[in-house]
């Protein structure tokens, strides 16, 4: 069953909260670190671009559960947003995101300028394959997997994290940064974290801020056909006829679509049958001026 947000509880006080360490310099980060890891305490890392929601702080309990210490990192990362994307308006909500960090416990925020990630001497880039050139966000996003695992490949030898943790909601990218952190020997667990939705079903995104009122009422139509086409490759019926079906559900309901595509839910590979498993569905598709992704397990 997809992960639902809970309502909000009452937070404790500010006065019973410790406020998470905040480092803005590798040297500051480093000096954090060694802290953390006195007495061999295992350290988890979240990575995040900041305007977090409540399904960030899912990612942030499962990091809780794997390991002593959990360190989130804050960085809108220039390298994986095309000229004419949203880095200059991406949400940007600092002091929220500090208060709901301290609130879920956590000891350690990362919040790097751009010059200290990408300094201005700085030429090296991954060009990931496998994965990344799948033919899903790959085919209308060709700079994103070499932004993404460039900058998840630093955040990993910056923090010399024991584990990592993902959401599921960006499936490609899940696989994209356990393949390379196996294939580089970075010895950071990769760990997947369910779906979390809205009470509709919509996936929460940082995104959704974006949607007009009439955009979000249509928004749940990825999900409801996402769900009604597995039920129903689970029942016997044919790939292609079920995804032509849900194509044409998604259209109707105002979207453009880019995608929507059954593959191995490991390699990201084509399939062509339920016996070509195990199966994952992915789709990507944009509303108004946001464009949304979501995925279930077949």
């Amino acid at each position: 069953m997809p992960s639902v947000a809970k309502p909000s509880v009452a937070m404790p006080s500010n006065s019973r909260m410790r406020r998470p360490q905040v480092a803005h310099t590798l040297p500051a980060l480093h000096r954090a670190i060694a802290g953390l890891r006195g007495r061999g305490a295992t350290l988890a890392l979240v990575p995040t671009m900041g305007a977090l929601h409540d399904g960030h702080l899912s990612l942030v309990r499962l990091a809780k559960q794997h390991a002593k210490k959990v360190v989130v990192s804050i960085f809108v990362n220039p390298a994986q947003f095309a000229p004419h994307e949203d880095f200059s308006s991406y949400p940007r909500t600092w002091k929220e995101d500090v208060a709901k960090l301290t609130a879920a416990g956590v000891d350690l925020i990362w919040n790097p300028q751009v010059k200290i990630m990408y300094p201005e001497a700085f030429v090296t880039r991954l060009s990931p394959e496998g994965p990344a050139v799948a033919g899903l966000e790959d085919r209308f996003r060709q700079h994103f997997f070499g932004g993404v695992a460039t900058v998840v490949c630093k955040l990993f030898t910056q923090t010399r994290a024991d584990c990592a943790i993902f959401g599921e909601k960006d499936y490609q990218q899940l696989k994209v940064v356990t393949q390379m952190s196996r294939d580089l020997d970075l010895r950071v667990k990769v760990i997947g974290a369910p779906v979390v939705r809205e009470r509709d079903g919509l996936a929460m995104s940082s995104r959704n801020v974006y949607l007009s009122a009439s955009d979000r009422a249509a928004a749940p139509v990825l999900f409801k056909t996402l769900t009604a086409s597995a039920k129903r490759i689970r029942g016997g019926d044919g790939l292609q006829e079920v995804l032509d079906d849900g194509a044409r559900e998604i259209t109707a309901a105002g979207f453009a679509l880019d995608y929507l595509e059954a593959r191995h839910a490991e390699t990201l590979k084509l399939v062509t049958s339920k016996a070509d498993g195990p199966l994952r569905l992915l789709v990507a598709a944009k509303i108004g001026t946001t464009r949304l992704i979501d995925n279930v397990k077949v």
